[in-house]
């Protein structure tokens, strides 16, 4: 089963190019032109991720991404000719994964998309039960004791690799460029603190005195608890 991707670019060449291109690494592709035409696939299709242009014709790409996260942890790529570091700044601060500027070479973005559909592989198991918390992957949520985590998607990503690599010492780095873009570009020092300590709040009975999301010091953190695929 190939995964899904939903392309949100209005501009045809360019559309038809990238989109061909991803077809012949195996995925599959639903091309749109507008957000209207976009809608439909996102909401009836089983996206991994969602690649879109910011100036579209009847709406703005930081808004359609806006939505999204608002309602999924679908993969988000944005693919625009906004190189400004505060456009790029922006379309993160809106939730996207990753950002690339045009022009672009087609392999660059098939290694980008390549690594970012390599964090969440398509063969999902049901849940990952550690204790009293249950990740469901295949539904992008995540309970404590039955009740619903309100996660946002960077919290509900980095809940995900840590649960899928628990009892292991995890960097700085492994974590920034596994839920951020790679070597940590456009993260500042305390944005991964700031992460860990919302993520323990929400998931740690006593936030103070962690006992499963343990800070290693100086060498990174670990999910402390075993996990369990079901």
């Amino acid at each position: 089963m190939s995964q899904e991707i939903l392309l949100l670019e209005d501009d045809d060449s360019l559309n038809h190019s990238v989109s061909l291109k991803l077809k012949k690494e195996g995925y599959t592709v639903y091309s749109a032109f507008t957000v209207k035409e976009a809608l439909p696939f996102y909401q009836n299709k089983n996206l991994s991720l969602i690649i879109c242009d910011i100036s579209l014709p009847d709406g703005n790409g930081l808004d359609f991404c806006t939505r999204v996260r608002q309602e999924s942890n679908i993969l988000f790529l944005f693919l625009t000719a906004l190189d400004r570091d505060e456009d790029i700044v922006a379309g993160y601060r809106q939730g996207a994964d990753d950002y690339i500027t045009k022009p672009f070479s087609m392999a660059a973005l098939s290694a980008k998309v390549g690594a970012l559909l390599k964090r969440f592989p398509t063969d999902l198991p049901e849940s990952i039960v550690s204790g009293d918390i249950i990740l469901y992957p295949d539904e992008g949520r995540a309970s404590k004791k039955g009740l619903n985590l309100s996660l946002t998607a960077k919290e509900y990503s980095l809940l995900t690799f840590f649960m899928e690599n628990p009892m292991r010492i995890l960097s700085r780095n492994q974590l920034l460029e596994a839920i951020w873009d790679i070597n940590g570009n456009f993260v500042d020092e305390n944005t991964l603190s700031v992460s860990i300590r919302r993520l323990r709040e929400k998931i740690e009975d006593d936030p103070s005195s962690p006992t499963i999301l343990k800070n290693i010091r100086g060498l990174g953190y670990i999910w402390e608890r075993k996990c369990e695929k079901r």
